[in-house]
């Protein structure tokens, strides 16, 4: 884990405000998954449950 359990709480708390803010907004539905997937990708990666660019790693031949 790349951060605290209780930092890794609040993040996720603020995660979730944040994804219902990005959903109210006037964003395009694309826009608003796109938003939503890379701060996602943030807070995976502080639970070091994400590796950012991993899977095109994995890919390559």
């Amino acid at each position: 884990m790349k951060a605290s359990p209780d930092f890794i709480k609040q993040l996720e708390l603020l995660f979730e405000q944040y994804e219902k803010e990005v959903h109210k907004s006037i964003l395009e539905e694309k826009t608003v998954k796109t938003y939503l997937l890379h701060s996602n990708n943030f807070v995976r990666w502080c639970r070091n449950d994400f590796v950012p660019g991993a899977r095109k790693a994995g890919s390559r031949k």
